[in-house]
């Protein structure tokens, strides 16, 4: 008996992404300040790294869903492109 194959999730975004990928593209597009600030918790605004956030993240999931919806909020920014002036 084979084992059933996953199903695939072409339109889901985080699909095939790393936790680390994910904190790294929000850690380079708002700097560590900003994300700090979106999501208060100490690995984002006391000394942030990528390595210290992968270690809370991976062991709080509230916090790691909160990560996840920034990251997907900053890819329909980043769809929509640059504000038009109101003319």
């Amino acid at each position: 008996m084979t084992s059933p194959t996953p199903p695939a999730q072409p339109r889901n975004p985080l699909h095939g992404l790393t936790l680390e990928a994910i904190v790294t593209a929000l850690a380079a597009h708002y700097g560590w300040e900003e994300l700090g600030r979106r999501i208060p918790v100490r690995c984002f605004t006391s000394e942030p790294s990528v390595s210290s956030s992968l270690k809370f993240l991976r062991k709080t999931p509230w916090a790691r869903e909160k990560v996840e919806g920034l990251y997907l909020f900053m890819l329909r920014e980043q769809r929509r492109g640059p504000a038009q002036p109101n003319s």
